[in-house]
């Protein structure tokens, strides 16, 4: 019986938190086209065979001076060093800029490298690829290539990785799915829906907190707030006689019900803080950010 813990590290929309969805088989993890869509760490459960492999979700690896940028880069980073394995997720269209600068950050766990999204790209590509990562080899364990939604290769890479845990008791129940709490799921079902019903930048400027979850026999009753930055924002995720925030609305409580296997009753309200992207003690609280 073996136990441990793997980070999923790369870029912004590498494809991180459909690793962990296609791995888990079950939606928890945000997704997005948007760049920096993740936030928060979300812990996965994946058992294989005996072992117990247990993936943490980060937020993607760039460049930015913001305050809130910042602490998910630094979150990110001190994730590679609480494990036992790094997985680097890298586009198969990608260029190695990408990863030269993750060996830069000098990580001190092994790491294996998945080439993701291969099944949107041609053979000669994906071993021209393989080829350009190969004059780095002394430097990661394995290079698996990926599909999410084909799962190619899954029982290889969950057999690689399970050679780099230690012999270890279960960490966490095998029945469960996630450690992480119903409300940092939830917060980020409601945050991925605003990303898919807003464009531009409008969904940066936005945070949930879930203020209360009241669970009956068979409904579950969800009270959010959305914290935007300004009364104009307010305004358009309100939309014209409210269609924007009931679409928003919609679209998170199918999710959530999806999971949570039980009818939902969601109730969103807005709320606006000015600059509460600036308010490290906010970002804090909301980021589960540790020191």
């Amino acid at each position: 019986m073996k136990s441990g813990f793997v980070s999923i590290i790369g870029r912004t929309n590498a494809g991180k938190s459909a690793l962990v969805n296609s791995l888990l088989e079950e939606k928890i993890a945000l997704v997005s086209h948007k760049q920096n869509a993740t936030r928060r760490k979300i812990k996965a459960i994946v058992m294989h065979k005996e072992d117990q492999i247990i993936f943490i979700d980060t937020p993607g690896l760039h460049q930015s001076k913001a305050t809130l940028n910042q602490m998910l880069i630094e979150s990110a980073i001190k994730s590679m060093g609480d494990c036992d394995l790094i997985l680097f997720v890298a586009s198969v269209f990608d260029d190695l800029k990408n990863y030269e600068e993750f060996l830069a950050l000098k990580p001190k766990v092994p790491h294996i490298i998945i080439l993701n999204k291969v099944d949107l790209t041609h053979n000669n590509i994906l071993l021209k690829k393989l080829n350009d990562y190969a004059k780095f080899s002394e430097h990661f364990k394995a290079i698996i290539p990926y599909s999410c939604k084909k799962k190619s290769y899954k029982k290889i890479l969950l057999d690689e990785i399970v050679k780099y845990l230690d012999e270890h008791e279960y960490f966490y129940d095998p029945e469960f799915l996630t450690p992480s709490s119903q409300k940092e799921i939830y917060r980020d079902f409601i945050l991925e829906s605003i990303y898919e019903n807003l464009s531009q930048e409008l969904p940066y400027c936005t945070e949930v907190i879930i203020n209360k979850i009241k669970e009956k026999t068979k409904l579950i009753i969800i009270e959010a707030q959305i914290i935007t930055d300004t009364n104009s924002h307010k305004a358009m995720l309100i939309g014209k006689n409210g269609a924007t925030l009931n679409r928003i609305g919609k679209d998170a409580r199918m999710k959530i019900t999806r999971l949570a296997q039980n009818k939902v009753l969601l109730k969103l309200y807005i709320v606006v803080k000015k600059n509460w992207q600036k308010d490290e003690d906010f970002l804090k609280k909301m980021l589960n950010y540790e020191e």
